[in-house]
């Protein structure tokens, strides 16, 4: 039998999964690798741990599953994005560690670049904000504060990528560098409707087109495995950013389809087929995927503080002893007793993007008590997912059918019940909760025969569980109503 290996290289671990032709997990393996903070606002991988965490897991998890190199089709690969290396061509060793997509040190050159007026070519051809959570101004850093880095990015000595690009290169021993049309969209150099680097970006930000990579689709053959690492033949056929691989692998092929991961905070896609849907409601437009010739693109919203908030009622106030504990605590009351959680911890992001507002408990009276707490903090999730994806059923034009979910945080019954009953439609939970990982194994798959069409990978993707909404239209918007009262007293 033979088997997909994915990489799902993500922002605290290393994972590597083996799928087999039905679909189901054959076996996992994880690491984790250390975090670098050298500076208030600044986070830093080193990519050399990144790549040997990621050889040990894949080699693990063969070993767990008594599979060997020969017994792997194809591998695909789906990462943590916005995440910037820069390494030489010649020594394949970076300059740097990589700048990880949560760092904040680029603030100062987005204010600048605004200042001068370019927030709007940048947005429209990019479909993103200026932020320093995206990769084009990590990488103008890096060339400005490393020291010989331009001299020798203007000499075509340097290179380029995000994690995927960095994974298949030292995977092909450097004979490969490319990226695929995911993961280069959410750099701020790449223009979503010519799908090719913007020379004009490019010059804003100074930056030497000889260090990016080949821009290819997300599903196609990118190159062999390197011999000294496993055996010949062995190919790369699929790379996609993990919110998109996770929605490729909730099957979510069909304009309309949205899915939500539950993770330390929460990520919105909805497919809007295969033109770009300029945001009026401060989401971004992102690129999808790309097979063949066609490219689909989504718009995405994030929440900063999701599962979070559950971190914090275990950590700072002591009311649960693990993050399960959450749901057998706000079971324990039949609603929130008109407390409201606004965690905005870190300022709200989309709709809002307001980094100056901060966490608020509204609604507190002398019967409050801490599963009023509990309770109040699920919503919290499922209101700020509720608000995006109301923004992007604006964007569309028309209304969503029903949200598929994944991530850990999705496994809480409760908190997918108030979710339907916020949204007022279904919420469909799969039985394969690795969708992240599934997607860059079906991308993979789907270039080299593996699996034949969409609607293979369709089938694959069983649904486990099935929540109705159980309020009324009227309650929802209530309660809608007064959330917004709470997030406005959240604001400075």
């Amino acid at each position: 039998m033979k088997y997909i290996l994915a990489l799902d290289q993500g922002t605290t671990s290393s994972r590597s999964i083996l799928f087999d032709r039905e679909g189901k997990v054959r076996a996992v393996a994880q690491k984790e690798f250390k975090q670098h903070y050298p500076e208030p606002g600044w986070v830093e991988h080193n990519p050399e741990e990144i790549w040997e965490s990621q050889q040990e897991t894949a080699r693990e998890a063969m070993h767990h599953a008594g599979v060997h190199c020969e017994d792997i089709e194809t591998i695909g690969i789906t990462n943590q994005r916005e995440t910037t290396v820069v390494w030489n061509r010649k020594t394949g060793k970076p300059i740097h560690n990589a700048i990880v997509w949560q760092d904040r040190r680029t603030a100062e050159i987005c204010a600048r670049l605004k200042a001068d007026g370019t927030e709007s070519v940048f947005h429209e051809k990019t479909g993103l904000r200026l932020d320093p959570y995206f990769s084009g101004t990590k990488l103008k850093w890096l060339l400005d504060h490393v020291d010989g880095a331009r001299a020798q990015a203007e000499h075509g000595e340097l290179a380029f990528g995000t994690v995927d690009s960095w994974l298949l290169w030292k995977l092909t021993h450097g004979k490969r560098h490319a990226t695929d049309v995911s993961n280069a969209s959410r750099t701020l150099l790449f223009n979503i409707h010519s799908m090719d680097w913007d020379d004009e970006l490019l010059k804003l930000l100074d930056i030497p087109r000889s260090m990016l990579p080949e821009v290819l689709p997300s599903s196609g053959v990118y190159g062999e495995v390197d011999k000294y690492l496993c055996t010949p033949g062995c190919r790369i056929s699929g790379i996609a950013g993990d919110q998109q691989s996770a929605l490729f692998g909730q099957a979510c092929f069909e304009a309309g389809a949205a899915k939500n991961t539950y993770g330390t905070g929460c990520f919105l896609l909805m497919n809007t087929g295969e033109k770009p849907v300029a945001s009026q409601n401060k989401l971004l437009t992102t690129v999808a995927w790309k097979r063949d010739d066609a490219v689909s693109y989504a718009l995405e919203g994030s929440v900063f503080v999701g599962g979070a908030v559950v971190q914090w009622l275990r950590d700072e106030l002591g009311l649960i002893q693990k993050a399960s504990d959450i749901e057998k605590l706000a079971a324990q009351v039949p609603d929130t007793g008109g407390v409201y959680f606004v965690p905005a911890f870190t300022g709200l992001g989309a709709p809002y993007w307001d980094p100056h507002a901060r966490g608020i408990i509204t609604g507190l009276t002398r019967g409050t008590g801490k599963a009023h707490l509990a309770r109040a903090a699920l919503e919290a999730m499922c209101f700020q997912s509720l608000e995006v994806l109301k923004a992007m059923e604006k964007d569309r034009g028309k209304p969503m059918d029903a949200l598929r979910v994944d991530g850990g945080a999705c496994a809480n019954n409760l908190l997918m019940q108030i979710q339907s009953d916020l949204l007022q439609v279904p919420v469909l939970r799969p039985r394969q909760i690795e969708t992240t990982a599934f997607g860059a194994a079906a991308l993979a798959g789907l270039a080299v025969g593996y699996w034949q069409d969409l609607d293979e990978i369709t089938a694959h993707q069983e649904i486990e569980r099935v929540f109705e909404p159980q309020i009324s239209a009227d309650e929802a918007e209530t309660r809608l109503s007064r959330w917004k009262d709470a997030v406005e007293r959240s604001k400075r």
